[in-house]
């Protein structure tokens, strides 16, 4: 009964003002507009968008050893990747051992005919496939092909390789604090160039340098290993 009489009269008020029903109903879509409008303020992001970029340093793996290197120090741009690699081509500034910035180009006109003295370090991390061990290598193999010989300045042995031997033409510098083992070819038309070999778990580190640079010997074991530890750190 009382909802009939409660039709009645919604009926008898229509007759009488055929627009009142439509007032609840613009009220409450008003309101509705209002909470949606409220709530897409609230979630609406403030943020600017970003555009993506190399990180500064990439995680890869070399030989099942990880190891974290600058972007920009990688040498060639097939091997800016993070994830397994086979080898890994890298160049540091000395003595600052800062990633180099990306290389100039060089035109016809303003190419410098004079050899442009390096001032880079290169080091090489590639999976050894358990090859025979850089230090096994100095107590077994080059003993074999060494000058008996042995000259020492300032801490430094140098022994020369005899002449007809695979390492004909090189010497090898050994010194003790700090570590350095070093096989240098000997200045000719080039300026001569020294190879250090470390081994880290499944990789080998390969230092590339100019041998001029054995003046300062000391500098060149320490940034080795400053290299080295921050490239494979006991944190990964």
């Amino acid at each position: 009964m009382t909802l009939l009489s409660t039709a009645q009269h919604l009926a008898r008020d229509t007759r009488r003002n055929p627009r009142a029903h439509l007032v609840p109903i613009i009220a409450s879509a008003v309101i509705a507009a209002g909470a949606v409008a409220l709530v897409a303020y609230l979630l609406w992001p403030t943020y600017t968008t970003i555009p993506p970029s190399d990180p500064s340093r990439l995680p890869v793996s070399v030989g099942g050893t990880l190891f974290n290197v600058p972007t920009m120090a990688v040498r060639m741009k097939i091997q800016r990747h993070s994830g397994p690699q086979e080898r890994v081509d890298l160049s540091f500034l000395y003595p600052s051992l800062d990633a180099p910035a990306a290389p100039k180009h060089y035109s016809a006109d303003t190419v410098d005919d004079k050899v442009q003295p390096i001032d880079r370090i290169f080091v090489s991390i590639a999976a050894h496939h358990d090859s025979l061990a850089p230090d096994m290598r100095l107590r077994t193999i080059y003993p074999r092909y060494l000058d008996e010989r042995a000259n020492m300045d300032d801490g430094l042995t140098a022994r020369a390789f005899r002449d007809g031997t695979p390492y004909g033409g090189e010497d090898l510098f050994i010194a003790s604090e700090p570590q350095l083992t070093a096989r240098c070819t000997r200045d000719t038309s080039t300026p001569g160039m020294c190879l250090s070999e470390r081994r880290i778990d499944g990789a080998d580190l390969i230092f590339r340098f100019p041998r001029s640079w054995l003046a300062q010997w000391r500098d060149i074991a320490t940034a080795m290993n400053r290299l080295s530890a921050q490239m494979h750190s006991a944190k990964g």
